[in-house]
């Protein structure tokens, strides 16, 4: 996998005794080098691509006026966050039972403080964070790519899609876990890039890490960009527990980050020195996401009402809690809402299994109406959370393409992106034995690593670069297959817009978007 992320204010790797200087070899230099800065093409690029995912999530954003789907419990969840500093039941002033962490509340309920309890203010901080994940998603495709183009056209997709629209202008919890997902990565991303742009600078100083000796295994200083994923996951973890799957997964990323970096630069034992030399970040990164979801839970520590606060002292007839009860009442509350997930197989008319996500096999209706304008007989408005259909129908097959490609180029950005979009999705296959009730939506978190798979299997359509291999022909036959793609797309987006807007419509416009009939309605 090359290196192409820039860290400009990275801290210079510790002094070591060094060998005298020698040259590096190219081969060497390019695996571990960075590359050059961003052009301002790039940054208008990526203004440009999201304000217009901005501008299409701000249009009449507070209809409906009433809660849609779930925003019944979230909205109301994070109103009584602001008020109690936990989940209440307003009819009887009783602390709220709910299974899910507070943070993607709290982040609702800050929409709610800045806008008031209405519409427009329990969804717009659903629209800023995935507009900054849009954002996100063009930054990290660069840095991956080396292409403004790439970089541009993953972020449009992004923008384009159906299912990363309607949550956007939603307030459920998926959008704030895909959106710290989307952090982490791009800081595991920076933080790869990082460590190798250490290691050439060491290697520039003389250190030798194929011969033996601790002066040739260098102190690469404190990764900055590590410990920043590690906040992040903690804070995805502080929406939903499924974002458990990817701290596993970028742990695992990083110490292999790390043993590619040392093989890369010349070790002869890349593994052992890996594991010896930064193994103990990893204890570091766990230890920092679990700080950070538990300060997820600041409201519920500093509340006396909140459910199971002092669940311990209670059962024991205590007066009060001792020192690490507040701990073990938590610990009690996970165990208890683990058993309700586990145990959740109650059926729902819009749960669908793992399998049927990417086929689009059953799309969730936030929002149906019949009695609004539309100049006909027979009116219909919905807002229906399906994914852009030509985007999604193509993320399975550009899968397929990336794994014989990731084989192909043994190119380490395709397996990355590929481990990525299926910690999103594979996980859920665990829960099907037990029936347990899923929604297309669990999807979200894997979509913006689909979005690069997609972009990934373009670039290699289009080929490289004119100065890299000068086939203009094969190249121009390639910019117009995925530009045709990119239009297609797009035009795929626009004319299912109304049914992701709530729109009215005639009754007759509205089923002739329903393409796989009674599976969509």
């Amino acid at each position: 996998m090359t290196s192409v992320l820039t860290d400009a204010s990275e801290t210079p790797p510790q002094a070591v005794e060094p060998s005298p200087a020698r040259p590096v070899a190219d081969a060497v230099r390019r695996r571990l080098a960075r590359p050059g800065p961003a052009t301002p093409g790039f940054w208008l690029a990526a203004i440009l691509i999201t304000g217009v995912g901005l501008l299409l999530r701000m249009v009449n954003l507070a209809h409906p006026k009433e809660t849609v789907f779930d925003e019944v419990y979230y909205a109301n969840e994070a109103w009584d966050l602001l008020q109690h500093g936990v989940e209440w039941n307003p009819e009887d002033g009783t602390p709220q039972y709910v299974v899910h962490p507070p943070l993607g509340k709290w982040m609702i309920g800050l929409g709610e403080q800045v806008f008031g309890y209405n519409s427009f203010g329990w969804r717009i901080a659903a629209v800023t964070v995935g507009v900054v994940s849009i954002l996100l998603i063009v930054l990290a495709a660069r840095r991956l790519f080396r292409s403004t183009l790439l970089a541009a056209t993953a972020g449009l997709l992004m923008s384009l899609d159906g299912m990363h629209f309607v949550l956007s202008r939603a307030a459920l919890l998926d959008i704030f876990l895909m959106f710290w997902i989307v952090v982490a990565f791009y800081f595991l991303v920076l933080d790869r890039e990082q460590r190798r742009a250490r290691w050439l600078a060491a290697l520039e100083r003389g250190i030798d890490p194929s011969r033996p000796g601790a002066g040739n295994r260098p102190r690469l200083g404190i990764p900055w960009y590590r410990l920043a994923c590690a906040v992040s996951l903690g804070l995805a973890c502080g929406v939903k527990w499924s974002a458990l799957w990817y701290v596993l997964l970028f742990v695992a990323l990083t110490l292999i980050f790390d043993i590619s970096a040392r093989r890369a630069a010349g070790s002869r034992h890349s593994i052992r020195d890996g594991i010896l030399d930064d193994g103990g970040w990893i204890f570091a990164v766990f230890g920092l996401a679990l700080v950070a979801y538990l300060a997820t839970w600041t409201g519920w520590f500093l509340s006396d009402e909140g459910y199971f606060r002092h669940w311990y002292a209670q059962t024991n007839g205590l007066t009060q809690d001792r020192l690490l009860d507040p701990l073990v009442n938590l610990w009690h509350y996970h165990q208890e809402a683990y058993k309700f997930h586990t145990g959740l197989s109650t059926k729902h008319q819009y749960q669908s299994w793992p399998w049927m996500w990417l086929l689009l096999g059953r799309p969730v209706a936030f929002y149906w109406n019949t009695d609004g304008p539309c100049g006909a007989s027979s009116c219909a408005s919905e807002i229906l959370l399906l994914g852009t259909p030509v985007l999604w129908w193509s993320f399975l097959p550009a899968l397929i393409a990336l794994g014989w490609l990731a084989i192909a180029r043994r190119d380490g950005r395709a397996w990355l992106i590929m481990v990525c979009a299926l910690a999103g999705i594979v996980p859920w296959f665990q829960s099907m034995p037990e029936h347990r009730t899923m929604f297309y939506f669990y999807a979200l978190p894997a979509e913006p690593f689909l979005v690069l798979a997609v972009v990934y299997v373009l670039g290699a359509i289009i080929g490289p670069p004119r100065h890299v291999k000068p086939d203009s022909d094969h190249r121009l036959i390639g910019s117009i297959v995925a530009g045709a793609y990119v239009l297609l797309v797009a035009a795929c987006f626009a004319y299912f817009y109304p049914i992701y807007s709530g729109m009215d419509i005639t009754y007759t416009e509205w089923f002739s978007r329903m393409w796989l009939g009674s599976r969509w309605v």
